[in-house]
């Protein structure tokens, strides 16, 4: 089957794509609201895109209604956010907090949310995340016939809970990503949870 995805109408490349780019790493990104509150909300246009200065770029399309989503909202006016990663166990939790809520509501009193500091960073993250990026805007470019905004973030500092790291003999750090076990996107509702780890060394 050959699939001409330049005839398709927007809504439904859009399902095509996401079915045929994967698994997709998710940002669960946290942003504050203007009120001092938080929003929370996962994007699996995702991943890291540069390591001198060290950035993440995820995507971010409009609401249904063509207006900004929140976390636009928030990081073009607050540049200060994290990304945390999403356990397989925390599919629940996350799925939830993609639902449209009014602006300014916060997902994380609606879905009882804990959070912890971040020592020598102004906003906390997931208490439950195993792993955070503590970002701040890089930049925001946007693409496309109807709005998409792609948000550098570049990482200050990355939290990882005690016993899924650790400096090796040879003086690297090791994330133990099956400790971490990161949930992942597929197409529609689908998700993908951690499986097996492969390893191939990288030819001379």
């Amino acid at each position: 089957m050959m699939i001409n995805i330049g005839e398709m109408s927007p809504p439904d490349a859009y399902f095509t794509l996401t079915q045929a780019v994967l698994p997709r790493p998710i940002c669960w990104a946290l942003s504050a609201n203007q009120d001092s509150s938080f929003n929370l909300a996962p994007f699996s246009y995702f991943n890291a895109v540069a390591s001198d200065p060290p950035l993440i770029m995820f995507s971010v399309g409009l609401q249904p209604d063509g207006s900004d989503k929140d976390t636009l909202t928030n990081i073009e006016q607050r540049p200060e956010f994290v990304v945390n990663i999403a356990s397989v166990d925390q599919l629940a939790v996350l799925n939830q907090t993609s639902a449209t809520l009014p602006y300014g509501s916060s997902e994380i009193d609606a879905g009882q949310i804990e959070l912890a500091e971040v020592e020598g960073f102004s906003m906390p993250r997931v208490a439950d995340c195993k792993l955070a990026m503590m970002c701040e805007r890089y930049h925001i470019q946007t693409i496309g016939n109807r709005k998409q905004s792609l948000i550098f973030g570049q990482i200050k500092s990355i939290y990882v809970e005690d016993g899924c790291a650790e400096i090796t003999d040879k003086g690297r750090l090791k994330i133990y990503a099956d400790r971490i076990k990161p949930l992942a996107r597929l197409g529609a509702g689908e998700y993908v949870a951690f499986g097996d780890i492969l390893e191939a060394k990288r030819p001379d």
